[in-house]
């Protein structure tokens, strides 16, 4: 057995069914779940009737590099959404079966297990992904805190953001890999054009690849797009990508979490390994899946109106919850980020008791890092549900927490 499976933490989504199995509900309200990440508007009709009408290509073995017209719909987007010149959909995209896979993977692909103490950097808190990727390629998580100071008088743009400060020059010496998520899970802070000048600094300091995560780029509140990493990247005079790959997926773009369809971009030598990684690894996508993405990225008008919806739910349910809880619209993503007023884990935990509403604890998305875990006394709300859902759910936050 691989010694390395025992270094991995338990899922949030299992530590959260063990919480709530010690205190069973006691209300008769409706469940409502605000827990997990998961898209609930509905997949629009173009999609599914694509998959449908393309089921003939389960005939053939697809490849890993995915056809022509997928790589071109995705290097299309990107131009277009990026305002950058489009990516060579040869040699600079390419297809995978959804973000979650992806990153796991290149992990698996990058890090160099003969250098001394490989070490992979991780925001803190995270999505939990990145740390198994880099426990079982081998490597150390290393955990860089956010900056969870959310006091009124600190300059918002700041707020939330990566500390990456804390990293000794010996520490950097050993990294190989820093995941990146912005829009990030779970503040919604998006990363702007001076972070990324910091991060690409630190890169060819030291040499690293950034792994891009950028899952929720297409939900924001605010009239501006956020800034992405390719972008950021032509902005400072870097076309070539180097040491630079994002990932984008439909998942949440497209309220298509079942497709498992997502994109890998950026610096074309690192695409190759990628590439060669994945044809052993054996996830190449479906043919009916590929033709399916290929039309979801080519149409916006769908993802624009999945949008109205998103903001509209802020737009409502944030003043709701601001009357009893620290919390701020995000800058992009589905979630609220909001301070507790008791623990947080114990805040989740009778919260769903009394009112049958599930939340996540921060701490469970965070890791004790430099003397705390910049989780804890949070809580992450994803407002995936339908309007009237969620306002309900925070209609019971509020009276809950006026309760303690």
């Amino acid at each position: 057995m691989n010694p390395d499976l025992l270094r991995l933490h338990p899922y949030p989504f299992e530590r959260l069914r063990e919480l709530f199995a010690r205190a069973p509900v006691t209300s008769e309200l409706a469940p409502i779940s605000l827990s997990i990440g998961e898209p609930k508007h509905s997949t629009p009709e173009f999609i599914t009737q694509s998959l449908r009408d393309s089921l003939a290509g389960l005939a053939h073995y697809p490849s890993t590099q995915g056809s022509p017209a997928l790589r071109g719909a995705i290097s299309t987007w990107l131009a277009r959404r990026f305002s950058i010149a489009p990516p060579d959909p040869d040699s600079q995209v390419l297809p995978v079966t959804g973000t979650r896979e992806a990153l796991f993977a290149i992990a698996q692909t990058l890090v160099d297990r003969t250098r001394e103490a490989p070490t992979v950097v991780c925001p803190n808190p995270f999505y939990q992904i990145y740390e198994g990727a880099a426990l079982l390629a081998g490597a150390r998580p290393l955990y860089a805190n956010i900056d969870t100071n959310i006091d009124a008088n600190i300059v918002a743009k700041r707020r939330f953001a990566v500390d990456y400060s804390a990293i000794t020059e010996e520490q950097w010496a050993q990294v190989q890999l820093v995941y990146a998520c912005s829009p990030a899970n779970p503040t919604g802070r998006v990363m702007d054009l001076a972070d990324w000048r910091d991060l690409f600094a630190l890169s060819d300091r030291h040499g690293f690849v950034i792994a891009a995560d950028e899952c929720y780029s297409e939900i924001y509140c605010g009239p501006q797009a956020p800034l992405g990493a390719l972008e950021a990247a032509q902005q400072l005079g870097r076309p070539d990508y180097e040491r630079l790959i994002c990932f984008g997926s439909l998942s949440k773009r497209s309220n298509v979490p079942g497709l498992r369809s997502g994109f890998v971009a950026g610096d074309r030598r690192l695409l190759r390994q990628f590439l060669l990684y994945r044809t052993y690894h054996g996830c190449a996508m479906s043919p009916p899946v590929q033709a399916a993405s290929a039309l979801a990225w080519a149409d916006e008008a769908h993802v624009e109106a999945n949008r109205v919806k998103y903001r509209r739910k802020f737009a409502e349910v944030t003043p709701l919850v601001q009357n009893v809880l620290e919390t701020q619209l995000p800058d992009a993503a589905f979630y609220l980020w909001a301070k507790t007023p008791i623990d947080d884990e114990l805040f989740a935990q009778q919260l769903h008791a009394a009112y049958n509403v599930a939340v996540l604890p921060g701490s469970y998305l965070g890791r004790s890092h430099g003397g705390s875990n910049p989780g804890c006394g949070f809580v992450r709300l994803a407002l995936v549900a339908e309007p009237e859902e969620c306002l309900e759910a925070a209609r019971r936050i509020v009276q809950f927490t006026r309760s303690l």
